[in-house]
C-alpha cells in the first residue's frame, strides 16, 4: 500500500493516493475536473475583531501532552495530493481534500492548534519530516518496519492493496502471482512497487516471464499508462483502486484478490514527542464519533480501527 512504501484514469477518473506540495505541484486540469468529492467547510461563529478566526481550544487533557515546542504552533503537514479519495486537489486545482486531510484537521481541533496541509512528492514527505521541514505526514503511508527507524508512526486506518485494469479486454488475474509475463503501473516509492518488483523476481526464479513494472513519479501518472494502454494493469490501495474505478464511467475495473492488508499510520519525527498526543487526539474522536463520520463522508468505514497504536507495523 502507499500503502505508499517509503510513497486514477484517463482523462476521466479523477486521479489524481501518501505527499503533495500546495503550489509547487498541480494537477492538471482535466484530472482535477473529474474530482467529483466536495468538502464541506468548517467554520466557527466567534472571531476576532480584525476578522481574524481564533484557534481551535481543544481538549484540555488531550493538548496538555503536546510538546511545549508544538503549542499555539500551526503544525506543518505534508500530503501527496494524487491520491483520491484519501488525498487529492479539489476542482479549483488548489483546494487539497480527502480523509486524511479531514482526519488531520480533526486531529488538529482536539489537540488545540492550526494545521496546515501541504501537497509534495511522496518521496520528499518522510525526508522532510527528518528534516523538520514538515511536523506531520499523513498521505497513506503504510506503517513499516523500515520506515519506523527513520519515523514514527500513529496507525488509523487498515488497507489492502488492488488489482485495476480497463474493463474492455483487461489483463485478468486471480493473485500477485499471475503478474508474470504482465506489465504493472506503480507510483514510485510505494508498497505496491516493491511488491512488483519482488514478484518479479520470483517470476524469473521459477522460469517464467518477468513482471515488466512501470515506476512513475505519481499516481496520476501510473493510472494513465494504463489508461493509454502502455501497461497491462495498476496497483493502489484498495479503497483508492475502488474509488478510480467508480469515477471511471465504467472504463476499469477491480481485478484479483485483495491481498498485504496493513495498517496506515501518521507520520511524525522519530523522538519528537508528537505520536503520544496525536494517538490520544485519535482516540478521542473515535471515542466521540468524528471519527467514523469522516470515513463514511469518504466510503470508506470498511478500513475503520478502534485500537491506534504507536508504531504498529506488521512487516
Amino acid at each position: 500500500m502507499r500503502s505508499r512504501t517509503h510513497r486514477a484514469m484517463d482523462d476521466g477518473p479523477a486521479v489524481g493516493r501518501a505527499s503533495r506540495r500546495t503550489a509547487r505541484r498541480v494537477l492538471a486540469a482535466t484530472a482535477a475536473a473529474s474530482l467529483l468529492a466536495v468538502l464541506a467547510a468548517c467554520g466557527g461563529d466567534s472571531s476576532d475583531d480584525d476578522g481574524a478566526t481564533p484557534p481551535p481550544s481543544g481538549n484540555p487533557s488531550v493538548a496538555a501532552a503536546l510538546p511545549a515546542e508544538y503549542a499555539g504552533k500551526t503544525l506543518k503537514v505534508a500530503t501527496d495530493a494524487t491520491y483520491p479519495p484519501n488525498e487529492y486537489f479539489d476542482t479549483d486545482g488548489k483546494t487539497i481534500i480527502g480523509m486524511d486531510v479531514d482526519l488531520i484537521e480533526a486531529l488538529g481541533s482536539a489537540l488545540g492548534v492550526e494545521v496546515e496541509v501541504e501537497n509534495a512528492g511522496f518521496d520528499d514527505i518522510l525526508p522532510g519530516i527528518g528534516s523538520k521541514k514538515y511536523d506531520i505526514g499523513v498521505s497513506s503511508f503504510t506503517d513499516t518496519k523500515e520506515r519506523e527507524e527513520v519515523v514514527d508512526f500513529v496507525t488509523y486506518y487498515s488497507a489492502g492493496t488492488a488489482f485495476f485494469t480497463t474493463a474492455d479486454n483487461g489483463a485478468q488475474i486471480t493473485t500477485i502471482e499471475d503478474l508474470c509475463g504482465l506489465s504493472v503501473a506503480v507510483e514510485t516509492g510505494t508498497t505496491q512497487a516493491d511488491a512488483a518488483t519482488a514478484q518479479d523476481g520470483k517470476c524469473k526464479e521459477a522460469g517464467k516471464p518477468g513482471v515488466t513494472v512501470q515506476v512513475f513519479p505519481d499516481q496520476n501518472a501510473a493510472n494513465l499508462a494504463l489508461s493509454s494502454g502502455r501497461a497491462q494493469l495498476g496497483m493502489a490501495d484498495a479503497p483508492v483502486a475502488a474509488y478510480l474505478v467508480n469515477e471511471s464511467g465504467g472504463k476499469l475495473a477491480l481485478v484479483g484478490e485483495q491481498f498485504d492488508t496493513a495498517p496506515y499510520g501518521i507520520a511524525v519525527g522519530k523522538g519528537s514527542g508528537l505520536a503520544e498526543p496525536l494517538k490520544a487526539a485519535l482516540e478521542q474522536i473515535i471515542a466521540d464519533g468524528t471519527y467514523t463520520k469522516i470515513l463514511e463522508k469518504w466510503g470508506m468505514a470498511d478500513g475503520a480501527i478502534t485500537d491506534p497504536v504507536i508504531n504498529g507495523a506488521i512487516s
